[in-house]
């Protein structure tokens, strides 16, 4: 008997232990440290994480995508998922991210801190690290393995990689580079290895043009779906199930599709405790994909109520409405229109103007066209909720290098305003384009010694960028360069202009300005393989106007107004010069 008892022991010790699923370890090693989390300590996960964490911990999947709202927390299960390879299945893992700058603030926000408060991941990561040069601060060896993150937009990051483990954050964000698709370039990175796993999240952006939404479509499509404590059958709860009184956010309720009775925001958290995932094509194998919106969040501020006022305030506007839509409900926008109707919109105009400005606006900002053979500038004034007005365009001829051209925009930039309140408005900021390599260094040069006044040399760039942001090359003469995101700000321009009352016109604009407002349209174009939202020229038409309002648009950013203090300061009968502020602040007109 004692000599079977000892084989017995033997052969267990032969045979290893069950492997824990993906969610079980993430809930019993890793730690959210104070600072990363409003609730430190040992991971707990949310009840529809616990079904994606162990997708991404599953070798018989190969692939998961989630397309995913915010409060979800998504960035919290990706970093464990990520641990988790380190300590248990030590490989090269790859980590993709738009921007440089995201996969620092990733690696010092999240990785590190989660990583040195989990004990068996930190020691892990001590593997020769004061010793090993090759560890920076994107890329860390240990045994086995390494992880490196990099940034989406520069290809060669992505050529000196072969990995088995790839995470992809944000894809919807990552635009072609000169080699192709991002998403695809990295994918390639992992073909030598069998056994490799592919993980894809993101909010989606435009419908016909998500990388999120594309990849999900090709999964096995997997809902979260919860119990209704009336009737018990399982839903999706979905926004235009949610009902509440007129005026009264606080009274949300969920409508039962099954049972139509109408459950309070009490019953969430048993529900969501309950819910489970189906998968709507379940016959394809090998990737997984989960769609959420943060009606199941259990965060304190995605309650429904919260949601409720939330879209009230969202609503009102179609900038702030696709910010909802993507970043609450996970779902692509789909825009109004594509292209703007120049007799329309001149139909829109109202008397006001330069020399009788409205009693809202509070604040003006300017934007500025560089022509060879003279300076455009068209002047908005903006109200307490942003509305925007356009008071002015204003033609100075002139040669880009001359001075008297430059002194004259000067005089325009310094003109006064009289205000219906009492005092008067002047221009609080000012955007020149100097992206012509020959009018560049003039505009620079005029710039320079207006910098406390926020007269701006901006260059305009393509794709998924900043509305404004300054250039990080060294300014080495002249004024600081400042790149500002053409085609954000044009999408938000189109869709406020597609209501009435969002941007409005003054009547001393002549009808050709009108045309050059309308003079791109958006289009769906193939780039390198990947379906991309371009803009691009109405044949025969000059687009002096449009340029100039994304500029001033852009200039605006850079403006904080304390619209109370300004209103008492106006009745006061005047304003005082404030010093350039340090950061840049972004206004709600083009929020999301």
């Amino acid at each position: 008997m004692e000599i079977e008892q000892v084989l017995s022991n033997a052969l267990r010790a032969l045979i290893p232990p069950p492997r824990l699923r993906l969610s079980e370890w993430i809930e019993s090693e890793v730690v959210l440290p104070e600072g990363v989390s409003a609730q430190p300590g040992p991971v707990q996960l949310w009840p529809f994480q616990r079904e994606i964490a162990d997708a991404i911990g599953d070798p018989a999947i190969e692939r998961v995508t989630l397309v995913k709202p915010v409060r979800v927390g998504f960035t919290t299960l990706l970093t464990s998922a990520v641990a988790s390879f380190v300590a248990n299945e030590p490989a090269a893992i790859l980590c993709v991210l738009p921007a440089e700058a995201d996969c620092r603030r990733y690696m010092v926000s999240d990785v590190e801190p989660i990583f040195a408060a989990s004990p068996m991941v930190a020691k892990a990561l001590t593997y020769d690290r004061d010793r090993d040069e090759r560890n920076t601060l994107l890329a860390r060896r240990f045994p086995g393995g390494s992880l490196t993150l990099v940034a989406a937009k520069a290809p060669r990051n992505l050529r000196s990689h072969n990995v088995r483990v790839l995470f992809m954050d944000e894809v919807d964000a990552m635009d072609p580079t000169s080699e192709g698709s991002p998403i695809q370039l990295a994918e390639k990175r992992t073909l030598s290895f069998p056994d490799r796993k592919i993980v894809m999240g993101s909010t989606p952006v435009h419908e016909e043009t998500s990388n999120v939404l594309r990849a999900f479509a090709d999964s096995d499509a997997r809902i979260y779906e919860v119990p209704c404590p009336e009737c018990g059958a399982f839903a999706e709860i979905l926004w235009d199930a949610i009902r509440w009184d007129e005026g009264k956010p606080e009274t949300a309720r969920w409508q039962c599709p099954h049972c139509a009775a109408e459950i309070a925001e009490r019953h969430k958290p048993k529900m969501v405790a309950q819910g489970q995932w189906r998968a709507t094509r379940p016959e394809v194998q090998g990737h997984a994909g989960f769609q959420l919106n943060a009606l199941v969040s259990l965060h304190a501020n995605a309650s429904w109520p919260q949601l409720v006022r939330e879209f009230l305030s969202a609503k009102k506007d179609p900038t702030t409405l696709q910010t909802f839509v993507n970043t609450i409900l996970g779902q692509g926008w789909t825009g109004a229109g594509d292209e703007l109707d120049d007799s329309e919109l001149a139909g829109r105009n109202e008397p006001f103007g330069l020399d009788d400005l409205p009693e809202d606006v509070l604040t003006i900002a300017a934007g500025i066209d560089t022509q060879h053979d003279r300076l455009e500038c068209t002047l908005i004034g903006y109200a307490k909720d942003e509305t925007a007005f356009i008071l002015g365009h204003r033609v100075i001829w002139g040669q880009w290098d001359h001075h008297e051209t430059w002194a004259e925009l000067d005089d325009l930039l310094k003109t006064k305003w009289k205000h219906p309140l009492g005092g008067s408005l002047g221009v609080e900021a000012a955007a020149i384009d100097a992206g012509d390599g020959a009018t560049m260094e003039a505009v620079k040069a005029f710039c320079a010694p207006r910098q406390r006044r926020r007269i701006m040399a901006i260059k305009g760039v393509s794709g998924t960028r900043p509305f404004i942001e300054p250039s990080r090359g060294r300014n080495t003469r002249g004024a600081r360069l400042w790149l500002v995101g053409v085609d954000g700000i044009k999408t938000a321009i189109m869709a406020r202009l597609s209501r009435a009352g969002s941007i409005r016109f003054s009547g001393d604009l002549p009808p050709v300005w009108y045309e050059q407002l309308a003079s791109e349209r958006a289009v769906t174009r193939y780039v390198r393989g990947q379906p991309q939202r371009r803009f691009e020229r109405v044949p025969g038409r000059r687009a002096e106007a449009l340029d100039c309002v994304v500029y001033a648009i852009a200039a605006r950013q850079v403006v904080h107004v304390n619209f109370e203090e300004r209103e008492s300061q106006l009745r006061a009968g005047g304003i005082q010069d404030r010093p350039k502020p340090k950061n840049v602040y972004r206004s709600k007109f083009l929020s999301g």
